[in-house]
């Protein structure tokens, strides 16, 4: 029997910013905080509507899933927004997460090029389809094996819904935690989604200035190492 969602989103902290200017704040979002609001009052709260609190003009440039915690951007302007946006669309910023996924990898490195459609009898999942889905990319590397899970680092080409959880459970190693795609064992072994945006670079839409932004995680130790969950 499936429980009803209840949605409970993090107080504490409110807001943790890593960096802000006149154009853009960028935050480390908790797992279990929306990034913009869902359908009706009780799914208001979000990271968005925190910042537009204080900032009324603030919009979003992308987007993490509720469950996903780490590195967002948020345009505080309308020119940097669109500015911004376009840097998503061309593929210019770089972005690397954290995951924890359950089993032994047979190789420490690779790529996956696997197409994926919204899987509109169970919404919101996605499913894999290779006659109309869209094109999605991510390149992986082991940086810790244990004996039943591994921690590894992604790097999506593109930004495909739910690319990350869906292109390793292609592999057969399902993100811990994952209450879509996760097999019963792999589910119960973390508390949440064990899935980290733990970096981002772009480039300041105004000064063309190179930025890069990093966020901790609360599952991978500062010498990158895996904690105890």
């Amino acid at each position: 029997m499936t429980l009803p969602f209840v949605y409970a989103p993090p107080i504490e902290p409110w807001l943790e910013v890593l960096y802000q200017d006149k154009d853009l704040i960028v935050l480390n979002k908790p797992s279990g905080l929306l990034t913009n609001p869902g359908r009706g009052p009780q799914l208001a709260d979000c990271l968005l509507s925190r910042v537009q609190q204080q900032y009324p003009l603030a919009q979003l440039v992308h987007r993490l899933d509720m469950a996903t915690s780490g590195v967002v951007v948020i345009a505080l302007r309308r020119k940097a927004e669109a500015a911004l946006k376009q840097q998503f669309a061309d593929r210019i910023v770089r972005k690397r997460y954290l995951a924890v996924v359950w089993g032994k990898l047979a190789q420490s490195s690779g790529s996956i090029d696997v197409p994926l459609l919204a899987d509109s009898d169970n919404p919101p999942k996605q499913k894999i389809c290779f006659n109309s889905g869209k094109a999605a990319v991510t390149h992986y590397r082991v940086l810790q094996q244990l004996a039943d899970r591994a921690l590894v680092e992604l790097q999506p080409v593109t930004g495909r819904s739910h690319q990350l959880r869906m292109h390793m459970l292609h592999l057969g190693h399902p993100i811990l935690g994952d209450a879509f795609y996760a097999h019963p064992n792999a589910l119960a072994a973390a508390p949440r989604l064990l899935l980290h945006a733990a970096e981002l670079q772009l480039f300041q839409p105004y000064n063309g200035k190179p930025l890069h932004f990093s966020a901790d995680s609360d599952f991978v130790t500062a010498a990158g190492q895996l904690k105890t969950l």
